[in-house]
C-alpha cells in the first residue's frame, strides 16, 4: 500500500544508494536543498505533505533509477545498495545536533533519530556525519555538505573540528589554541567572530576527517 511514510522512506533510501543525504539528493536533482528536509514532510498543523510528482521525476532522472526501482524502494523489496568499499555511518543535521539526546557526554552518537549514509572508503565504527544547514560556514562548507566527524581521533592545533558547548550550541570551527583553562576556535566564515571558551564550557570537541563538497 502506498503511504506517506513509505514514499519518504523511499526517497531517503534512493539518496543512500547514491551516498547522498536527502539534501544532497535534492541538490543533485536541481531542487532546493531543503526540499526533502524532515521539517518539510509535515505542515505546521501536522498534516502530511507529499512530494510532488515533478520532484520524484527529477530525482529518478538525476540518479539514473527507473520508476520500477523507486517503487521497489517504496514497497521495501529493494534494499538501499551499498557500494563495495563504502562505510555506513549515522547522519544528523547541525540544527538537530544541539537539541540534546543525540550524543553521549564524550561526543559519541547515541539515541534515536539518526539517518544513515554511505561514505567512500573506510572510517572507524565511532565516526558519524553532520549535514551543514545554512550559510554560516561559507566559503569552506556550503548548505547540504556532509562533514564526517571522528570523536576518537586526536585533535591538534589547526584541525577543523566540531564542538559542542554545555549550553547545547554545536559549531564547526578551526582549533587555534587549547590551554589548561580555555579553548580558542577560529570561525570558518569571516562574517562570524572567533570564539573563546573556558574548558568547563565545552562539552566535547571532535575532529572533522572528511567532507563531501
Amino acid at each position: 500500500m502506498l503511504s506517506h511514510e513509505k514514499v519518504w522512506a523511499a526517497i531517503d533510501a534512493l539518496a543512500a544508494r547514491h551516498s547522498l543525504s536527502a539534501s544532497g539528493l535534492a541538490k543533485k536533482a536541481g531542487l532546493d536543498s531543503t526540499a526533502f528536509n524532515r521539517s518539510k514532510r509535515y505542515s505546521a498543523d501536522g498534516r502530511p505533505r507529499w512530494p510532488s510528482t515533478e520532484s520524484l521525476a527529477k530525482i529518478i532522472d538525476a540518479t539514473g533509477a527507473s520508476l520500477g526501482d523507486f517503487m521497489a524502494l517504496v514497497d521495501g523489496t529493494m534494499e538501499p545498495r551499498r557500494r563495495p568499499g563504502r562505510t555506513r555511518v549515522p547522519l544528523l543535521g547541525f540544527a538537530q545536533a544541539g537539541t540534546g539526546g543525540y550524543f553521549t557526554d564524550a561526543g559519541f552518537p547515541s539515541g534515536e533519530g539518526w539517518e544513515q549514509i554511505d561514505l567512500p572508503g573506510q572510517v572507524s565504527e565511532t565516526a558519524y556525519a553532520l549535514e551543514v544547514q545554512g550559510d554560516s560556514m561559507l566559503p569552506l562548507y556550503r548548505n547540504g555538505d556532509v562533514l564526517v566527524v571522528e570523536p576518537s581521533a586526536a585533535v591538534r592545533r589547526g584541525d577543523r573540528v566540531v564542538a559542542k558547548t554545555t549550553e547545547g550550541e554545536v559549531m564547526a570551527k578551526i582549533l587555534f589554541r587549547q590551554t589548561p583553562s580555555e579553548i580558542e576556535l577560529l570561525s570558518l566564515n569571516p562574517d562570524h567572530p572567533n570564539r573563546v571558551f573556558l574548558n568547563e564550557e565545552m562539552e566535547w570537541i571532535a575532529r572533522i576527517v572528511w567532507a563531501s563538497q
